[in-house]
């Protein structure tokens, strides 16, 4: 059980994709506002206990991926995320969202799916497979190998 998140009660493995796209879709953030906003997203995720996996984006939106253990929210990370880096975008850049009427970086909305190991077909057969025999032996839960593939998200 590799990469899996060990706590007194429990083992986790909880993965998380997120996209915010900026207020109105506008095209603002170049390559070194990307980078600033990059930065601020790592380490804000390290202070609320997230690991960010992998992160980018393009100049309306961005990408998170990020392990996340069970004692945070999604809506609390999406939140620490976004205030934390509008707000030194909006400090280091204070002209970035001119013409804009809100004042406000990223949109409200945002995207956020959890990601797995093997893919959902996998999970219900195995779900379904519960209570019944497998090769003399209870069923276990599918492993890395079962399976696993690239969820798209």
């Amino acid at each position: 059980m590799e990469d899996y998140d060990r706590r007194r009660h429990s083992v986790t493995k909880l993965r998380l994709h997120l996209v915010f796209t900026t207020k109105y879709r506008r095209k603002v953030m170049t390559p070194e506002i990307l980078a600033e906003v990059i930065g601020s997203m790592r380490e804000t995720a390290t202070k609320i206990g997230c690991t960010i996996i992998e992160i980018n984006g393009e100049a309306d939106h961005v990408h998170v991926l990020l392990a996340f253990p069970t004692d945070i929210t999604v809506a609390s990370i999406v939140n620490s995320l976004k205030a934390v880096s509008s707000r030194m975008i909006r400090q280091k850049h204070p002209n970035i969202l001119e013409g804009g009427k809100t004042g406000l970086f990223w949109t409200r909305s945002y995207f956020a799916a959890t990601t797995g190991g093997v893919t959902i077909d996998i999970l219900k057969r195995y779900v379904e497979s519960q209570g019944h025999e497998r090769r003399g032996r209870p069923s276990s839960p599918p492993h890395k190998g079962e399976g696993s593939g690239r969820s798209s998200c």
